[in-house]
């Protein structure tokens, strides 16, 4: 989503307010339901013939999602070995990924080699090596806003890919609630952290200049911002002070910059239906073929 914080900033409260949004907004399980129905044929076709499976997570923060995939691999392809290497540069939500493992007993017996660092340092580490690691199945998933450049991180990430391998990319969806909200805001809410707001036409862009082979998939998903528009709720404040990437919304902007984003996230990003304001938050998932 596009209000996370830079992963080398996401501790204390971001984590805080990233947890918060979570638990309001469901996008986790629409991830794990679409993931859950298509990833079984996907890891089928990429372990067809080969001995052993190696795995690598980019910004895969707390890991809630990551031992599922794992989970599923290991259920889908149980007589193949998994390896798996995670990017993630928040020390906090690495400590979290960490105690989910512990926490589940058939995922340990997977090697895990933790890299806490951004994507961009795990990128300069790689390309100084003579002897470059290769994977069969990279996932990138909500990360990709932060990136410095996003078609060479594509292109990277790509390269490492064994042959059969797929490349998972997840992102908000071109003219969804965020891709309305942030575009039509870019100057007041884009930072030092997020300078450009990308979406899932960013990437298509990407990936068609690259000349790589794809196939898309729409993720539906919706939640309730009803609160927001009610400056006395304290669920309303959190969580639109985290889908603008401001630790307090009332106090970040004026009050006309504040009745226009209200406004916009009525209008455009929203539908309403009996009193309920139900958030557009449509994602894409890309496969990448190697």
């Amino acid at each position: 989503m596009a209000a996370e914080a830079k992963q080398s900033s996401y501790d204390g409260s971001h984590v805080e307010n990233f947890e918060f949004y979570l638990q309001c907004s469901g996008e986790h399980e629409s991830i794990l339901h679409f993931l859950m129905k298509h990833l079984p044929e996907e890891f089928e076709r990429i372990g067809a013939d080969k001995s052993g499976l190696a795995v690598l997570g980019v910004g895969s923060g707390g890991g809630e999602v990551d031992v599922q995939m794992l989970s599923l691999m290991q259920s889908t392809l149980s007589a193949l070995p998994i390896t798996a290497d995670i990017v993630e540069g928040s020390t906090e939500l690495v400590a979290k990924f960490k105690g989910l493992v512990t926490k589940t007993d058939h995922l340990q017996k997977i090697p895990f080699t933790w890299h806490t660092m951004l994507s961009e340092e795990y990128m300069q580490k790689t390309k100084g090596r003579g002897d470059v690691k290769t994977f069969d199945f990279i996932h990138m998933i909500q990360m990709l806003y932060y990136v410095d450049d996003l078609t060479e991180t594509i292109k990277f990430y790509h390269s490492l890919l064994n042959k059969n391998g797929r490349l998972m990319i997840i992102i908000e969806s071109a003219n969804s609630g965020w891709d309305t909200l942030w575009r039509t805001f870019s100057k007041e809410l884009c930072n030092e952290i997020l300078p450009v707001y990308r979406s899932s036409s960013d990437v298509l862009a990407s990936l068609k200049s690259l000349g790589l082979k794809y196939e898309e998939h729409f993720i539906p998903n919706t939640f309730d911002i009803t609160e927001c528009f009610d400056p006395n709720s304290k669920t309303g404040q959190h969580l639109i002070s985290f889908m603008t990437g401001r630790e307090n919304f009332y106090q970040s902007f004026t009050p006309r910059v504040r009745a226009d984003i209200l406004n916009v996230l009525r209008s455009k990003c929203s539908t309403e239906k009996e009193g309920k304001v139900s958030f557009n938050s449509e994602m894409r998932c890309v496969f990448v073929y190697a």
